[in-house]
């Protein structure tokens, strides 16, 4: 059994309305704008989303350093556990995110347990096995005191008949929308728990996927797995899900969870908003800068990632316009002379952060934070 996906209140449906109109306008703003420019956003998204459902579980890993590891950088200052569970998790969110419009798709218990190994094959042991529903109990602790047990999952035996209503559940084609089914499927898988390690990012992942596949914006673009990253964020969701009880229930009424979804659903598309508006008015602005003073308008990807993400790579900045690699080192180099950049590090783990000379309007509208509206007028 399965919980039952509850009735959503008025409330609930005007938060869930502006999350639609936020969406929409977002897609728009998207089609409008650049390639570049958007692949840009849409690596640092997905960065962040990795970084953040990683750091729930206790690997944490900078959002810059994700995407360092993302463009292939080797020298980048993470433990080797680190390295090895943000790569994969990224492997397989890249995956989820290009199913987002896969023709003849099908939920099935083959791609839940296929993404499964993805992301935790590199753990497999015959007593923790990857891509495979476990053997024995499995608990989640207390956040505060990892001895005792916060939830326990339903026995072992019952996890393949679960599964099997899990995935006929996916596949039904019922009323309800598409970011509540898809928030009911985070909650159906992580209390069922099928796997001996990894169901908490799993279940974040699964719920990714089914936003993708509604369509309305890219995958990129939908993750609530950077709102749910942020500590406050995260402590509230443990408390959410240990409101279901200390063992599986299913007969019970899930509307908080629901109601959890929808603020952070509401949030992470103020968040995307407003990055999506900032970086726009950060490229403008370095534009006119560039304008005045006669750079080449091929050194604003790198000065738009100083400004708003803190700092750029070589590589990044090459792989960004398409440059060799002596053309990019040689940009950076004028642009450090320029006084635009200042070098951090030697050699193959050096980056670029704001020189004395960076535009300081520049600086002061991309780093100037912005506040998030409770949905709920809480």
């Amino acid at each position: 059994m399965l919980y039952p996906t509850p009735s959503i209140t008025p409330d609930d449906q005007r938060v869930l309305d502006e999350v639609e109109q936020m969406r929409v306008r977002l897609r728009h703003q998207i089609q409008d704008r650049p390639g570049k420019w958007t692949s840009g956003l849409r690596k640092f998204l997905t960065a962040d989303a990795v970084a953040a459902s990683n750091s729930i579980e206790g690997f944490r890993v900078s959002t810059q350093d994700v995407q360092d590891l993302m463009d292939g950088e080797r020298d980048v200052d993470v433990t080797d556990e680190n390295r090895e569970e943000t790569l994969a998790y990224q492997r397989m969110m890249t995956y989820v995110q290009s199913l987002h419009d896969a023709a003849d798709f099908t939920y099935s218990k083959g791609l839940l347990n296929g993404l499964h190994w993805m992301l935790q094959g590199h753990r497999h042991t015959p007593r923790k096995r990857a891509g495979q529903w476990r053997t024995g109990p499995v608990y989640v602790t207390d956040p505060t005191n990892r001895r005792v047990a916060a939830y326990t999952a339903p026995d072992v035996e019952l996890v393949p008949d679960l599964m099997s209503e899990l995935v006929a559940w996916l596949n039904a084609d019922d009323a309800t929308h598409p970011l509540i089914r898809a928030a009911m499927a985070h909650l159906h898988l992580v209390s069922i728990h099928p796997w001996a390690d990894g169901n908490g990012r799993m279940s974040r992942s699964l719920q990714t996927l089914m936003i993708a596949r509604e369509g309305v914006l890219a995958p990129e673009f939908s993750s609530i797995e950077a709102w749910l990253g942020r500590s406050v964020n995260t402590w509230a969701y443990y408390q959410e899900l240990q409101r279901r009880g200390a063992v599986y229930r299913p007969d019970q009424d899930v509307s908080s969870w629901i109601r959890f979804n929808l603020t952070a659903y509401h949030q992470q598309a103020q968040t995307v908003q407003h990055q999506m508006d900032q970086s726009t008015a950060v490229w403008e602005l370095l534009g006119e800068f560039a304008g005045r003073t006669g750079l080449d308008e091929r050194v604003l990807s790198a000065l738009h990632d100083v400004a708003v993400l803190d700092r750029v790579r070589r590589a990044r900045y090459e792989q960004a316009e398409g440059l060799t690699l002596q053309q990019a080192q040689r940009d950076l180099r004028d642009l450090v002379a320029a006084g635009l950049l200042e070098p951090v590090g030697r050699t193959r783990a050096r980056f670029y952060v704001e020189g004395p000379q960076f535009p300081a309007a520049v600086l002061e509208l991309a780093r100037t934070p912005f506040t998030l509206t409770p949905p709920y007028g809480e």
